[in-house]
């Protein structure tokens, strides 16, 4: 039996960081921001929040009584920002959400996680955990690792989680097809260099701010225009699709530009790309399920509906999923 989405939900947090507090904290002009990212709001979560308060805030709609809990039988959280070094942060959210003794473990492959987790989880499903169901939980806090001086940055990221419930479905919906990728030469283009075993986090690295996201965003745009449409164009041949039979596509919202971008080269009309970068900016790992939750409260999918998830992360990593809507 194939293996799709059964239901989908997100979470962002109440504070509000507009195009002016990111110009107070930067030297970017608000017109600047507009016009480079089309983003104008994100969310910031508290000091209080950590990443598995999100994806538990997330998930909790998907789970509303005991017998959904006992359907689950694999947890997984895509996320770079964990509350903690170890464990993983999945082993935080399995113990808020009441969830049983399962495995539940953590998926770093920065803004691709979702993808690599949902990949992961469809072939789980198909194998040892036939007939069960996975939940699997983008969510970053990337305000925590902000720095906020950096325009190029602070403009573009906010703090969110989406979450999907996962299981069986009929013949001829769900997944049909998914591609993977790394590309580890790329390692350079998106980092947070302290903090791990090649470069502990002394307090010279910290005043160095090696605890602090960087990103080359020309770099990255490159190797997106680049890599992104292989995956895609992977998994639609895997699906047995042409580009022109995707209803929907839910990109990763690295800002509204890019998505505009792979939009054009892949051939997709932007009448069908979802868009939750202006309200939310680059919410990370939590771009592609929060997109898609937020896509579907505004326009639910219909039964049969051809979905196109893909993403561009770290890595550099990129994913695609191909589906047919349940």
């Amino acid at each position: 039996m194939p293996i799709g989405l059964l239901s989908v939900s997100g979470f962002t947090p109440e504070r509000v960081i507009d195009n002016s507090q990111i110009s107070h904290w930067s030297d970017a002009s608000e017109e600047w921001i507009t016009r480079k990212t089309g983003i104008h709001e994100r969310r910031y979560a508290g000091d209080d929040m950590a990443v598995s308060h999100l994806a538990a805030n997330a998930a909790r709609p998907l789970l509303p009584d005991d017998e959904a809990r006992d359907k689950v039988a694999l947890l997984i959280v895509a996320t770079a920002t964990p509350d903690q070094p170890q464990p993983a942060t999945a082993c935080f959210v399995q113990e808020t959400l009441g969830l049983g003794l399962i495995p539940a473990f953590d998926v770093s492959a920065v803004c691709s996680g979702y993808l690599y987790g949902l990949v992961i989880a469809e072939a789980l499903l198909s194998g040892r955990y036939r007939g069960s169901q996975a939940l699997v939980i983008g969510a970053d806090k990337f305000s925590a690792i902000m720095d906020r001086t950096d325009r190029r940055t602070v403009s573009l990221f906010g703090d969110g989680a989406g979450a999907t419930l996962v299981g069986p479905v009929p013949d001829g919906y769900g997944i049909h097809g998914s591609a993977l990728a790394a590309d580890g030469k790329g390692a350079g283009l998106v980092r947070v260099e302290a903090g791990g075993s090649r470069q502990p986090l002394t307090g010279q690295a910290r005043d160095q701010g090696g605890h602090r996201f960087r990103m080359d965003g020309r770099g990255v745009t490159a190797w997106a225009e680049r890599f992104v449409p292989q995956v895609v164009h992977q998994a639609a041949e895997q699906a047995g699709w042409g580009i022109d039979a995707i209803d929907r596509a839910v990109f990763h919202q690295g800002n509204v530009r890019l998505v505009q971008a792979l939009g054009k080269t892949i051939g997709i009309p932007e009448s069908k790309l979802a868009f939750t970068a202006p309200e939310f900016g680059n919410t990370a790992g939590a771009a592609v399920p929060l997109t898609l939750a937020e896509e579907h409260g505004k326009v639910p999918f219909q039964r049969g509906e051809r979905i196109l998830l893909a993403s561009v992360g770290g890595g550099m990593t990129a994913g695609a999923v191909a589906l047919t809507w349940y």
